[in-house]
């Protein structure tokens, strides 16, 4: 053979590119942070089973998962999973089994604690779902119905909507979920909503039907709302009654207002304040209280209990042109 044409192993021969990465590479690295995060998180969701009484005695009211949170059995769940319910027991992926008291509901966040003897497993760790993008990748893991571990993945698709619920025979808004593709049922209410690195950024909630991902947010309204149900058993909020999702204002609006982001108004509830307001689906919130909005927490935050009752100037962008309005909170039902 010639020298010249004999190949040098020092030098990597260009018409030779190295293979691609497999599609089951891909995969497997993708279902080890999913088998990841389960195994972690497993272990801290209970499968629950509320009680209520009637005449005639004792019957079974709902059942969920809820989300062990602290040392001493405080745990984490939906309010529409434990309405009505005082009493009731959860069971956890290991089998060991308590049974729960109702600490405190809060309906417009369709968060509740119930509570528990001290476990055998370690809390969960919260994190902060103000760290969310939409794209990225998370896991719910719920105890529906006994099920010990029922997993499903998914990427966030939306982040900061509000959507209207039925609970109680009254017609209600639940502020800044997040929405996801992995799919929730009714069971899996009151699970965990992990992030890759096993943190919990959400309570699952299915209560606007089988198949849609949905999920209270954890932060820090979420934990404002946490920590008065532990001490109050109940949050004072202010309802305005306004069904919105984040929008980024175009060019013109922009120039106009002087920011870039701001809440469209999907829907405003019949008789609500923001009815009574004046407030019209399509409008654009761009302030309230003379803040900025900008996703439904930065509205929420406002609407805590030395909001009720007090006017609440709200300016709206409506057919180009800017509006200011008044609205008065009204105190949201206690009961869920």
């Amino acid at each position: 053979m010639d020298p010249a044409r004999e190949p040098n192993p020092a030098v990597p021969n260009p018409a030779v590119p190295d293979p691609p990465e497999s599609d089951d590479g891909l995969l497997d690295s993708y279902s080890k942070t999913v088998m990841r995060v389960a195994e972690t998180v497993t272990p801290h969701v209970a499968a629950i089973e509320m009680t209520g009484n009637r005449r005639n005695g004792r019957f079974r009211f709902g059942a969920g998962s809820a989300v062990l949170f602290t040392e001493d059995g405080y745990l984490l769940t939906n309010s529409h999973v434990v309405a009505g319910t005082h009493h009731g027991h959860a069971v956890f992926a290991d089998g060991s089994r308590t049974e729960l008291e109702l600490v405190g509901v809060d309906p417009l966040s369709d968060l509740a604690v119930i509570r528990g003897r001290a476990p055998k497993v370690a809390p969960a760790e919260f994190g902060d779902a103000e760290s969310l993008r939409v794209g990225q990748l998370v896991v719910a893991v719920g105890n529906p119905l006994g099920l010990a571990g029922s997993v499903t993945a998914g990427v966030v698709s939306g982040l900061g909507r509000a959507i209207p619920v039925w609970s109680g025979g009254n017609r209600r808004v639940i502020e800044d979920v997040i929405q996801t593709d992995a799919a929730l049922n009714s069971g899996s209410s009151g699970g965990a909503l992990a992030d890759t690195h096993s943190r919990i950024v959400g309570i699952n909630t299915a209560v606007a039907g089988a198949g849609l991902g949905l999920a209270v947010p954890i932060n820090a309204t979420t934990r404002r709302i946490i920590s008065a149900l532990l001490t109050d058993g109940r949050v004072r909020r202010a309802y305005l009654g306004v069904v919105s999702t984040p929008i980024r204002l175009n060019a013109s609006a922009v120039v106009r207002t002087g920011q870039r982001d701001g809440l469209r108004v999907v829907e405003v509830l019949a008789g609500s304040p923001a009815d009574r307001a004046g407030i019209q689906a399509g409008d654009f919130i761009l302030t309230a209280g003379n803040r900025r909005v900008s996703n439904a927490e930065s509205l929420q935050k406002l609407l805590f209990a030395d909001a009720i009752g007090q006017p609440l100037q709200i300016a709206v962008l409506r057919d180009g042109k800017e509006m200011d309005l008044v609205a008065v909170p009204e105190e949201m039902a206690a009961n869920g």
